[in-house]
C-alpha cells in the first residue's frame, strides 16, 4: 500500500487520532504503524520514519517517489489534496474558511486543557476532571470549545460541525474523548454531537484498539 501512517498509542496519542480518523472517514486506504510511546527505544524507532522524532507522520511511497509528511494538520491537508479530491473540507468557501479556522485553533491552542486533561480513552477520571475544571484556565478553554461547537452546529444544522464530516471534526475528536474521560458536562445539542462522533465506525474501531492496548503510561 502506498500510504503508511505512523502513530503512537491509541489510548494516549491525541495527535495520532486526528489524521487517522480524518483519513478513515474519507475512505483513504493506508497501512498503520504503531510505535508505543514513552519506551526506551521510542525516539529512535520514530526517527526511522519522521525527522522530528514525533508522531504522527505519513509516508507516501507512491509513484512520485517517497514522501514523508509530519504534523497532523499537514498530513490531513496532503491527504485531502492527493487522495480525497478536496472533500475533507467543506465545499463552500466561507464555510471552509471557518472550518479551517476551527481546526487551526484546536491545533495551536487550548494548552491548559491539554495539560490538565490529557487523553486517556480507557480511563474515567471524574474527580480529576472536577479539579481541572475548577482551574480558571481550563474552564476558559472548555467554555471556548463549547461556544465554538455551539456556533458551528447552529450555523450548519449538523450533523457535524460544518455540515458533513470534515478535518475540523477530526481535530476535535480527542477533545470529545477527554470530555468523556473527565466527565465534562455538555448541553443536549453538544452531547448529541459528542455521541455522534464517538459512534462513528472508525472511532469505535480506534476506541476498541485503545482499550485493548497493554501499555500503561500512567499520568502523563
Amino acid at each position: 500500500m502506498a500510504l503508511t501512517l505512523v502513530i503512537g498509542n491509541k489510548n494516549y496519542s491525541s495527535w495520532s487520532l486526528r489524521p487517522w480518523l480524518a483519513m478513515s472517514m474519507a475512505g483513504i486506504a493506508f497501512d498503520e504503524l504503531r510505535i508505543p510511546l514513552d519506551q526506551p527505544d521510542t525516539k529512535a524507532n520514530i526517527l526511522r520514519h519522521s525527522p522530528t522524532g514525533k508522531v504522527p507522520c505519513l509516508i507516501d511511497a507512491g509513484a512520485e517517489g517517497r514522501l514523508t509528511v509530519w504534523d497532523s494538520l499537514a498530513i490531513c491537508e496532503y491527504a485531502n489534496e492527493a487522495y480525497a479530491a478536496g472533500r475533507m473540507w467543506p465545499a463552500e468557501r466561507q464555510v471552509r474558511a471557518r472550518a479551517r479556522s476551527a481546526a487551526a485553533e484546536m491545533h495551536a491552542g487550548f494548552a491548559a486543557l491539554r495539560t490538565h486533561m490529557s487523553m486517556d480513552i480507557r480511563a474515567r477520571k471524574f474527580e480529576r476532571g472536577e479539579a481541572a475544571q475548577a482551574r480558571q484556565d481550563v474552564a476558559a478553554d472548555i467554555a471556548r470549545i463549547r461556544a465554538l461547537w455551539g456556533e458551528a452546529l447552529a450555523a450548519s444544522n449538523g450533523p457535524f460541525l460544518f455540515g458533513d464530516f470534515s478535518i475540523a471534526d477530526a481535530f476535535f475528536a480527542p477533545v470529545l474523548m477527554r470530555f468523556v474521560t473527565y466527565g465534562v458536562e455538555l448541553v443536549p445539542a453538544l452531547a448529541a454531537y459528542r455521541d455522534r462522533i464517538v459512534g462513528l465506525e472508525p472511532m469505535q474501531q480506534w476506541i476498541a484498539a485503545a482499550t485493548a492496548e497493554v501499555e500503561d503510561l500512567g499520568e502523563h
